[in-house]
């Protein structure tokens, strides 16, 4: 997620060579992105991978693309396997572009906004095109995190989506744990994924974030933190539910409006709330629950975690949306299993790894551990 941990900094500083451009050939946009990732890798005592260092320079490029030429700046697509700093720099190259019509969305978040307008819009000519006026308003320059596609109902949307979004001259940055060929791995559709494949291929400057450490397992300041507040319990003994105030295990279902569904909850409390997995994820519930379900719920207990191994692909993919939106929402998340965490992430759904890196994150209380 952030960039790689301090190290003796070389004799010859690899800064050197990034910010060793002429004066004459940097506009003051492109100076900016790289003066922010020369101060905060500095402020942070990070050294920078190679690779970041690569994309640190196209993105000052990119920048000066759009301050010279509107319209015309190439797209971005970043991808490489979870923890190698790509969240970071593309949060770092939002931050510090001088342009105030950009937005920084997570994926999910966005293609949850772009059905439900689609949905209003539907008497529309185009509801698309309407929905992205909605959306998107003046925005020039649009950062994805997190994307990805498993669905072929998904995969068609995003066809179109992309294809709007380039004619509308909008520049794209996108992060990915999969290159454009890893998208839709399914062999029934991947075939029928081709077309925006080649599209982000010709529009858009494909890089790897690379690097053979996921520094999501070390340590790292409070910033680069998110699940940090939360803690993983096994095996949910009666002491430890007592110690935690939690109920006794399968406690009374009782249901919970959203929007039009009625899903089941096992206990409320001002802004926190208690699911058991099933109740989530064995339930045909979707990502549009769980971020409604963020916006009224800031604690989340989830009890009864079985091995994933053992579920079906369904079930295991939606705990990973379920992970990843209480992830980018920052809520704090209290998970109970039976077994040792790394014993209970089993399983061959596609995004596992990055789930596994997430939840790393949790503080763990086994048996052998006093709650205090």
């Amino acid at each position: 997620m952030a960039a790689l941990p301090p190290k003796p900094a070389p004799t010859r500083s690899p800064w050197r060579r990034l910010f060793a451009r002429p004066a004459q050939h940097q506009s003051a946009a492109g100076a900016v992105i790289r003066d922010y990732f020369r101060h905060r890798a500095q402020d942070l005592g990070y050294t920078l991978s190679h690779s970041q260092l690569r994309v640190i320079d196209c993105m000052a490029q990119q920048a000066e693309g759009l301050a010279h030429s509107p319209g015309k700046a190439q797209s971005l697509y970043l991808y490489g396997a979870v923890g190698r700093g790509k969240s970071w720099l593309l949060d770092g190259f939002f931050r510090a572009l001088p342009l105030a019509e950009k937005q920084r969305l997570h994926f999910h978040d966005f293609f949850t906004q772009l059905h439900q307008g689609m949905f209003r819009h539907q008497q529309q000519d185009d509801a698309l095109e309407t929905t992205l006026d909605e959306l998107l308003n003046q925005c020039r320059v649009l950062c994805f995190d997190e994307f990805h596609v498993h669905d072929i109902g998904d995969a068609m949307l995003i066809t179109r989506l992309f294809k709007a979004l380039f004619k509308r001259g909008i520049t794209l940055l996108v992060t990915s744990n999969y290159a454009p060929e890893g998208l839709l791995p399914n062999p029934l559709y991947h075939a029928r994924f081709k077309p925006v494949i080649e599209l982000i291929k010709q529009r858009m400057q494909v890089m790897e974030v690379g690097g053979p450490h996921d520094y999501r397992s070390q340590a790292r300041t409070h910033e680069q933190q998110v699940f940090t507040q939360g803690c993983y319990v096994w095996p949910g003994t009666p002491a430890q539910r007592q110690a935690l105030e939690l109920p006794e295990r399968h406690a009374p279902a009782q249901p919970l409006s959203v929007g039009a569904r009625q899903l089941t909850v096992r206990q409320i409390q001002q802004r926190s709330i208690r699911f058991e997995f099933n109740d989530l994820c064995e339930q045909p519930t979707a990502v549009m629950d769980y971020l409604e379900l963020s916006r009224r719920f800031d604690t989340w207990i989830i009890d009864e975690l079985p091995e994933l191994g053992e579920c079906s692909i369904a079930a295991q993919q939606r705990f990973i949306n379920l992970i990843d939106v209480l992830y980018d929402q920052d809520k704090r998340l209290l998970l109970i299993g039976q077994r040792p965490l790394a014993e209970s992430l089993g399983g061959h759904a596609i995004d596992l790894a990055r789930t596994r890196s997430r939840l790393g994150q949790l503080r763990k209380i086994g048996p052998e551990h006093a709650l205090g």
